[in-house]
């Protein structure tokens, strides 16, 4: 077994660090709004949006774990989370079953610029009715001469504000369940995408996210992924990327959080003392560095697992749980660690609490994910 990273990784992730914290040397304050574009370009060139694509259209070529480092990196050095996320669903939810499914042609156009960060992409699976369950969508895709003709209101679309292509999945045949679900790449521009408000959140908030809906909306048949009836197998393979890597952003908002506490906790007298004194205190700490490895070591597992060509369902949902719930109870440690002080937007720890909050819904709630664990030891 293998613990360490050799020379050209760690390089990278030093690399992608100090790229970050340069490119966004502040966290955003109060009243802030969305990301904009060159931010997103920013990204671009740092690496993140092009990190796991192919090289001949203009990423890097890096496996799981390798990416899942880039991404750490990224949120460690960018206290914007919220950016951070919506860079980590364009390229997990969208750019990478695109990469992997889309012909040619469809390939060749968009992922240069997917890559680049000269287009933004929204993944729009989630619906009304239809959220852990993805074979029970009620988006139709309607079979017409050279395409199909979409009807129907996705319902939560990361990015989908701003986005300028959407990854969206729909129903050809309701009787055959998962195995009538399609995948399609939609235009933004295409005539009948009706894109909504950005909803008002309680957390990653430079992240805009809102309803789409999609009104006699023709798709031409090459912007199909994977064939018909290939769905939901696509939207699993990209769902097992997202849940490796990108939660790996929320480790380095771990590792941020740590940071932040372990200074504060030397420097914060009360009583004559620094708190870090008092074993309470350091006891928050220690479990907060406990969950940290704990969930490093399970999402690099799942991310290993996944560039051997055995990607587990166990050890990415093992890791998605361990790291959603351990980031959760961190960042309330943190905000008890920091007192007052931490319930004051100055330092940004209440922004993390915020931003903790939804990883534990997003990409399978922490529920389904004990689901998938005691289903795949024989439970």
């Amino acid at each position: 077994m293998e613990f360490g990273w050799n020379e050209g990784q760690q390089a990278r992730y030093d690399e992608v660090l100090d790229a970050t914290r340069d490119a966004f040397p502040a966290a955003p304050g109060a009243g802030h709004g969305f990301y904009t574009r060159k931010d997103w370009l920013r990204l671009g060139e740092i690496g993140m949006l092009g990190s796991c694509l192919p090289k001949e259209y203009g990423g890097q070529g890096l496996g799981a774990l390798d990416t899942a480092r880039v991404v750490e990196a990224v949120g460690r050095g960018c206290a914007d989370t919220g950016l951070v996320f919506g860079a980590a669903a364009h390229t997990f939810a969208c750019a990478v079953p695109l990469a992997r499914f889309g012909g040619d042609a469809l390939r060749r156009r968009l992922l240069p610029e997917l890559a680049a960060g000269r287009l933004i992409a929204g993944n729009a699976m989630t619906e009304p009715e239809a959220g852990s369950d993805s074979s029970r969508l009620g988006m139709t895709a309607t079979p017409t001469d050279g395409g199909f003709v979409l009807n129907g209101t996705k319902s939560f679309v990361s990015n989908g504000p701003a986005a300028d292509v959407y990854v969206t999945y729909a129903t050809v045949n309701p009787k055959m369940g998962f195995l009538g679900v399609t995948g399609l790449v939609v235009d933004r521009d295409t005539p009948g995408v009706v894109v909504g408000k950005p909803y008002e959140k309680m957390g990653l908030h430079s992240c805009p996210a809102g309803p789409v809906t999609f009104e006699n909306c023709f798709v031409p048949e090459e912007q199909v992924l994977g064939g018909v009836g290939a769905g939901a197998a696509i939207f699993q393979h990209s769902m097992g990327w997202e849940r490796a890597c990108l939660f790996a952003l929320y480790l380095g908002l771990l590792d941020r959080l740590l940071e932040q506490c372990v200074a504060h906790a030397r420097e914060r007298r009360q009583f004559g003392r620094r708190i870090g004194e008092f074993q309470s205190v350091a006891n928050r700490i220690a479990d907060m560095k406990l969950r940290l490895e704990s969930a490093r070591l399970l999402l690099y597992r799942a991310c290993w697992s996944m560039d051997q060509g055995d990607a587990s369902v166990l050890e990415i949902a093992l890791s998605k749980l361990a790291v959603s719930e351990g980031v959760l109870a961190s960042a309330a440690d943190a905000v008890r660690v920091f007192g007052g002080r931490g319930y004051l937007r100055e330092d940004g720890i209440e922004a993390a609490l915020r931003d903790a909050v939804p990883s534990t819904i997003f990409s399978g709630t922490s529920d389904i994910q004990r689901q998938l664990i005691v289903k795949e030891i024989g439970l």
